[in-house]
């Protein structure tokens, strides 16, 4: 309830404003323009548009060069890819000027909107030809040609010692020093466009986008980028090693050897570089590791008696080479272990700085007390030269078995049925609701004794190398070790 003396003073000031706005001009009409943040625009609409209008344009021409749209006498210029168009008045087109022999507008004039603003005695889109050459026809042509001799590719002609590279028809496909970028060869035939329209041009050579690949970016993948990218993953987290170009989840390694059999470079992700093991980079000899070693994947394994990177030392030792491995293998069929290297009689364990991998002939490897996601003996027990000892309440190979057991024989019975309805494929028992597997067939392994170690690749007569862990038929490799049976070691530090 109001006072009536508040009543009494707003049908006053009622009154006062009708009769205000029934003074006002028959023309008068608020503003209608409102600015981008949403308030309204104090200019009209012709003060706006003028604004937006480059200077000596008639009213009714373009707004912002036909590039935006004025927004309160401001241009909000249109950006369909980045930096396409720029300035108070959208009256810029590129960021960046043309660039000749690496400097912007030839280091002989500035860089204005786009375009180069050449020095006097300068002209050309990147300010790169005199306007006058006081240079012999001879000098010239000699300054025009390319690593093959030839005068400015035989796609342009030579003025002063630069190339003017044939673009007749204006659409600047052909450029470089030399002339040396044609892409017109990247346009496709069929659809001529450049690259299929799913790739971008450099020199000449299509780059194409996520799932397409080809000559001219012209055929599509089958799996996703996702897949893609996932198969050509290096052990190093790297793109097929940075040494190669991913082509639908497969690496197309850079380097291909002449005679079009196996390049310096390969492997599945291009992760071997067999140059690293030459003492001099000829691609055409022979002399790897310096003659004294084997070269795996670009490192050398070393000759008894040889060391370095490239076996280029020699070592003395007053063991002959027989003795040397003998001491080695210590009660193993194999110089230490198989997890180490064999050098005057005494082994070094790899990889290097790894202190799970031990002992005098490397017997300890305490990595085999880790599952495949790197719990030590289910975090149940602890590991002792390779071997879990478990805490009470626990057994297993890796602990991951409680003695107690909360379910009933049939919960148990129903968890340990393989696909076929077999418990534990025939080939285990049964507790708590897990397999155990054999332990008179040792190979027989996975989470329903349905997998054959046997079937894991073996190198120097060992399952993985003995540097992995074999999973259903298939060589886990720990970090560092690559290659089908994780024989190929990739650290950065080699015994």
């Amino acid at each position: 309830m109001r006072p009536p003396g508040c009543r009494n003073f707003l049908l006053l000031a009622s009154s006062l404003l009708f009769a205000g706005l029934s003074a006002a001009p028959q023309s008068f009409s608020p503003p209608s323009l409102r600015s981008w943040s949403g308030a309204a625009c104090r200019l009209s609409r012709a003060e706006s548009e003028r604004r937006c209008r480059a200077p000596g344009q008639p009213p009714g021409g373009a707004l912002c060069h036909g590039r935006g749209r004025c927004d309160c006498g401001v241009c909000i210029c249109h950006v369909t890819e980045p930096g396409t168009y720029f300035g108070p008045l959208c009256e810029c087109h590129e960021w960046v000027c043309e660039t000749y022999d690496g400097s912007t507008c030839a280091g002989h004039g500035k860089c204005d909107c786009g375009k180069c603003k050449c020095d006097e005695g300068w002209s050309g889109d990147a300010c790169q030809y005199p306007t006058s050459c006081d240079l012999t026809k001879k000098k010239s042509n000699q300054m025009c040609k390319n690593s093959q001799d030839v005068i400015c590719s035989n796609a342009g002609t030579c003025h002063c010692g630069r190339c003017k590279c044939d673009n007749s028809d204006g659409n600047g496909l052909v450029y470089g020093k030399f002339c040396e970028c044609d892409d017109r060869e990247c346009i496709d035939d069929e659809t001529e466009e450049i690259c299929g329209g799913h790739g971008k041009c450099y020199c000449g050579n299509c780059y194409c986008e996520a799932g397409w690949h080809g000559d001219k970016c012209e055929f599509q993948c089958d799996i996703t980028p996702w897949e893609s990218k996932r198969g050509c993953t290096s052990p190093d987290g790297k793109i097929c090693s940075n040494r190669g170009t991913c082509v639908c989840g497969e690496c197309s390694c850079h380097d291909v050897d002449p005679t079009g059999d196996w390049g310096d470079i390969h492997g599945d992700t291009c992760e071997c570089d067999e140059r690293d093991c030459r003492a001099v980079y000829d691609r055409y000899s022979d002399d790897f590791c310096s003659g004294h070693g084997q070269c795996n994947c670009g490192r050398c394994d070393c000759k008894a008696g040889w060391y370095g990177k490239k076996c280029e030392h020699p070592r003395s030792c007053p063991l002959s080479a027989e003795e040397s491995i003998k001491k080695c293998q210590g009660s193993s069929d194999l110089p230490c272990s198989g997890r180490g290297k064999c050098e005057c009689g005494k082994c070094t364990c790899y990889p290097p700085g790894d202190r799970r991998v031990y002992g005098k002939t490397c017997e300890c490897d305490d990595r085999r007390c880790e599952d495949l996601d790197g719990v030590v003996c289910g975090g149940h027990g602890t590991c002792s030269c390779g071997r879990c000892v478990c805490e009470r309440g626990w057994f297993g190979k890796l602990c991951q078995h409680p003695r107690k057991c909360n379910m009933t024989e049939e919960q148990s019975k129903s968890l340990c049925e393989s696909a076929d309805g077999i418990l534990c494929s025939g080939k285990g028992s049964c507790h708590c609701g897990k397999c155990i597997c054999s332990a008179e067939e040792w190979y027989i392994s996975g989470e329903f004794c349905d997998c054959d170690d046997r079937d894991c690749d073996k190198h120097d007569g060992l399952i993985c190398t003995g540097n992995g862990i074999c999973s259903c038929g298939n060589c886990e490799c720990w970090d560092g070790w690559n290659g089908n049976a994780c024989e190929i070691w990739l650290g950065t530090e080699y015994p």
